[in-house]
């Protein structure tokens, strides 16, 4: 079984769906001393195998890869879906686009895009949105895949040890992207890290990997302190040369410093955070289809400001703290963290 004490790095590299994660980030992750990730949500089981193979072939070090636990959903009365695409035809975004409602299936099956993992066998596989069913927990330990579920409160923490989980990834309200809340429709108790890593040290006798705003090696030393076993870092690796994300999306997320970060569900359906952006403004309030059918109809929109390098009308998820990114390699980026993580011990 993985032990996270025989790391390296006590720093694991954010699984991030859309392309952001590579084998090439992960692997020069993995080769540093901490554990690389995919992100799989939306991939079909060729790009995982593909993106696995690729990985294997880079390194020999911990690869995590990551799904979601999609729930069960319906489109809503016509009435709604009309309201909808309405909302998303009066953005005043330069650029012709096409909007449609999606058809079945609305999301990835999980039984299909484990299919690959069970072969490529990676060491870790993680979780958001919920624990998946009991018989592939059992499947992954009978591989000696290790599993590892994203917690937001204390109640889903005791729930995953429950279940049979190695470990909970706590997901601060710091965190950039989707809330990994298991049902969207409760309340979310928007606990800081701080009070999820405390509450759960308390109630849980799982290994903790912290998620939430931590960029820098003193973070990561804050963290360990507190009681994780180590850290999730996603936004501070997004500069980084090897992620799938274009240079002036780089440049955009280095610039905009001055911006806050927010929580929307315009674009997906789900409550996720990300760099606030004219979208966010104009979307706040409209109507939605459930998650993920809006992530689908959105698509063309944001593929259109991609393609014009228009960063007001895509997804820019991102934590809190990203003002604090850096731009340099993995490698770099791992052996400036190894530095910190020194200073910050003494």
């Amino acid at each position: 079984m993985f032990n996270f004490s025989k790391l390296k790095l006590p720093i694991i590299q954010a699984p991030m769906a859309g392309g952001m994660n590579t084998p090439e980030l992960a692997s020069a992750v993995a080769n540093a001393g901490g554990v690389g990730s995919f992100g799989f949500a939306y991939s079909t089981p060729q790009q995982i195998t593909e993106d696995l193979i690729a990985t294997k072939a880079l390194t020999n070090g911990p690869i995590n890869a990551n799904v979601f636990v999609f729930k069960p959903t319906h489109l809503p009365a016509r009435k709604i879906q009309s309201a909808a695409i309405e909302a998303l035809e009066n953005l005043p975004i330069e650029g012709e686009y096409s909007l449609s409602i999606p058809k079945e299936p609305f999301h990835p099956n999980l039984k299909t895009q484990l299919d690959p993992i069970w072969i490529q066998r990676p060491a870790i596989l993680t979780f958001h949105f919920g624990i998946p069913p009991q018989t592939v927990i059992e499947k992954a330990h009978s591989l000696g895949i290790v599993i590892g579920i994203t917690a937001t409160s204390i109640d889903e923490a005791l729930a995953i040890e429950k279940a049979g989980g190695n470990f909970i990834v706590a997901q601060g309200i710091e965190a950039g992207g989707h809330r990994g809340v298991f049902n969207p429709e409760d309340q979310d108790d928007d606990l800081s890290l701080e009070e999820l890593i405390a509450g759960i040290v308390k109630a849980s006798h799982l290994p903790l990997v912290a998620a939430g705003a931590i960029m820098s090696g003193a973070d990561i030393n804050r963290v360990l302190k507190l009681g994780a076993a180590a850290a999730q870092l996603g936004t501070a690796f997004l500069c980084c040369d090897e992620t799938g994300i274009s240079r002036s999306q780089k440049q955009f997320l280095l610039e905009a410093k001055n911006r806050k970060t927010t929580f929307t569900t315009s674009f997906s359906g789900r409550r996720a955070q990300g760099i606030n952006n004219k979208f966010m403004q104009l979307m706040e309030g409209r109507p939605t289809l459930p998650f993920p059918m809006q992530n689908t109809l959105t698509g063309p929109i944001r593929k259109l400001a991609a393609k014009n390098n228009d960063w007001e009308y895509q997804s820019l998820w991102a934590g809190r703290a990203y003002q604090h990114v850096r731009m340099m390699t993995a490698t770099q980026l791992m052996y400036e963290l190894e530095s910190e993580i020194k200073v910050a011990q003494k």
